[in-house]
């Protein structure tokens, strides 16, 4: 009877809290899965301050990261600056304000549009990219074959990849938003006479350094993001195969919800402190 009990007890004491019962199914798993991420980016920077430290895995996923990204990044950023000028263009000739072009054009890509448009093209190819290496060698049992080894593979995987992300994301967004003005520049040239230093002149003289500071400081939270993600979904991927193509979906999905999450924030607390 004892064995009985103690059978009966176990279960209720490892299992889900009892108010979770009462419950959607849809929010036990939103909470649960909030739950887990939260102790895995716990995980990570309990492991990222203590030895050893992998800097070779770090300079090697930043080089994957940033420098294989770049051509991506620097088409997509040329592109929206001549579109958005494009674009603007014809509204400020009608209201008389065409001398502003440039000012408007800088401003909305460096507070915003260059740092969340950079991010979901990272979201789209980091993140993916990451959570499917990461499920395919969960699945394939190269995990369990480090930890037999005695190496430490969250430390090896994840620690590494999320320092990565976090450090050349920003730096993506910085070279993006140059190029972006760039394509801005040629977009206002096709259409008058201005010079390369008269349109820069402009740039720079209605930029103010609280434009600049929150979107780089916001671009070091999105690459945290879509690093712990990714290898959050990739680093714990189930059902095989198939599981390793749901890691790389999810990953994308939940890290560019995260990105606009985070920017409504970084919004609110730079309208509180007055930058906006």
């Amino acid at each position: 009877m004892e064995n009985k009990k103690e059978e009966t007890i176990q279960p209720k004491s490892q299992g889900a809290p009892y108010w979770l019962s009462f419950l959607p199914a849809g929010v036990q798993d939103f909470l649960t899965e909030t739950g887990e991420t939260s102790r895995f980016a716990g995980k990570f920077f309990q492991e990222v301050f203590l030895p050893p430290y992998e800097f070779k895995e770090i300079i090697r996923q930043s080089y994957e990261i940033g420098y294989r990204s770049l051509p991506l990044v620097a088409t997509t950023a040329f592109i929206i600056g001549m579109v958005l000028t494009l674009q603007s263009r014809p509204t400020l000739v009608r209201f008389g304000a065409e001398a502003w072009l440039p000012a408007m054009v800088s401003v909305s890509i460096i507070r915003e549009i260059g740092p969340v448009v950079i991010s979901l093209i990272c979201a789209g190819k980091i993140g993916s990219g990451i959570g499917a290496e990461l499920g395919s060698m969960k699945v394939t049992e190269q995990i369990d074959a480090m930890e037999v080894s005695g190496t430490n593979p969250f430390k090896y995987i994840v620690v590494s990849r999320i320092i990565s992300t976090t450090i050349m994301i920003p730096i993506l967004v910085i070279m993006g938003d140059g190029i972006a003005l760039y394509g801005s520049f040629l977009a206002v040239k096709a259409k008058g006479a201005v010079s390369f230093t008269l349109f820069f002149h402009q740039v720079f003289q209605n930029l103010d350094f609280s434009d600049v500071l929150p979107a780089i400081i916001k671009s070091f939270f999105f690459g945290f993001v879509i690093g712990l993600i990714g290898c959050y979904k990739g680093y714990n991927s189930k059902n095989g195969t198939e599981g390793v193509g749901q890691s790389a979906n999810s990953a994308v999905v939940v890290a560019s919800l995260l990105v606009f999450i985070l920017d409504l924030i970084a919004v609110q607390i730079t309208a509180f402190f007055g930058y906006i």
